[in-house]
């Protein structure tokens, strides 16, 4: 499998990364058998957080013992000095570890530097020189806070949402990185399942040298498919550029790309999913969104306060209310048309 150093870490990781986040959703037997896949094919990389349940646990059920060969990127999303020390030890302890290779700051709105009010950065630096985390990242959906990252000097690796879909600034920020030497971690690569042919996906990708992706994967199909590119990359001919043409041309622009950091709505809507029904009714099977139970979940949109709660929480700045509304009558009119 393909290996690359990972900018400044010096750390050499396969250009392939398991992002842990969906095997969350998975039993602890369920997911042991496609963690371990993952390894025993070749896979280095294994991205995860504190904020991902037992994501972490599992990581540690299953790779724990081949642990020196492996390297563990987590996240503490921690507002204070305190709450970051308590998430490291939960993530030690989960990942049956003493130390954690990329220890980053988790979908920060500010980038915290030393000197600042609280001493957030401080508490990685202390971390870092006790033994207990041997690189600092940080990670962001604001590309403001991506930029002033990279230009920092502060940190050795930057994870950001980039996909064949982000925007011309957004893939700056990949040279960006690259002339500081930082390592780039792509996250949503699939934009949270919108782009759904992962060839695609997996050829835009490639072309960056110091950029490694970490597909999110919760079933061994998936894994499957992601290794078989490994062993076999497709090109970038003529279909695979009309077939990225036609995301772009249909994507590109304000769309809720469904990371649920809007969430939880007091009035219990669905927004991560909602605010992006009329992608997912063109794009998905769309019968499983067309279920009485799903009818009750859009009819929450009525419900909707205008609390801008989700506004304020949203990273990419969308004006959800107004996006939820667009959804529920495409929705209704989609309904009308398929009974």
């Amino acid at each position: 499998m393909e290996k690359m150093i990972l900018g400044k870490t010096g750390l050499k990781i396969t250009r392939m990364g398991y992002g842990a986040l969906p095997i969350q959703r998975k039993s602890m037997d369920e997911s042991f058998p496609i963690l371990r896949k993952a390894y025993e094919s070749g896979v280095t990389f294994f991205d995860t957080a504190r904020a991902y349940s037992d994501s972490e646990e599992k990581l540690g059920n299953a790779l724990s013992d081949v642990r020196e060969n492996i390297i563990i990127a987590t996240k503490s999303h921690g507002k204070t000095s305190q709450e970051i020390k308590q998430h490291l030890e939960t993530s030690l302890s989960n990942l049956k570890t003493n130390y954690i290779d990329i220890y980053q700051f988790h979908n920060m709105k500010f980038v915290p530097k030393p000197g600042d009010e609280g001493g957030l950065y401080e508490t990685f630096l202390q971390a870092k020189n006790e033994g207990k985390i041997r690189h600092i990242g940080i990670t962001s959906h604001s590309i403001e806070v991506a930029e002033e990252a990279v230009d920092s000097g502060l940190y050795e690796t930057i994870q950001f949402p980039l996909s064949l879909i982000s925007s011309e600034r957004d893939l700056a920020l990949i040279e960006r990185a690259k002339k500081k030497n930082i390592g780039v971690i792509a996250m949503k690569a699939l934009a949270g399942g919108l782009i759904d042919n992962a060839k695609a996906a997996f050829v835009f990708m490639r072309k960056f040298e110091n950029l490694v992706p970490i597909w999110g994967i919760q079933h061994e199909w998936e894994l499957d498919e992601f290794l078989n590119y490994e062993k076999n990359p497709p090109i970038l001919d003529e279909e695979v550029k009309a077939l990225i043409k036609k995301y772009q041309d249909e994507l590109a622009g304000d769309f809720c790309r469904g990371c649920g950091y809007c969430m939880p709505c007091p009035v219990g809507i669905k927004i991560n999913n909602a605010a992006r029904m009329s992608l997912l009714l063109r794009r998905a099977v769309y019968q499983n969104f067309l279920t009485p139970e799903w009818q009750k979940e859009m009819d929450k949109v009525n419900d909707c306060l205008h609390c801008n709660q989700c506004v304020e929480r949203c990273p990419y700045g969308l004006n959800t209310p107004e996006l939820l509304q667009k959804n529920l009558k495409d929705y209704e009119q989609f309904l009308k048309n398929h009974q």
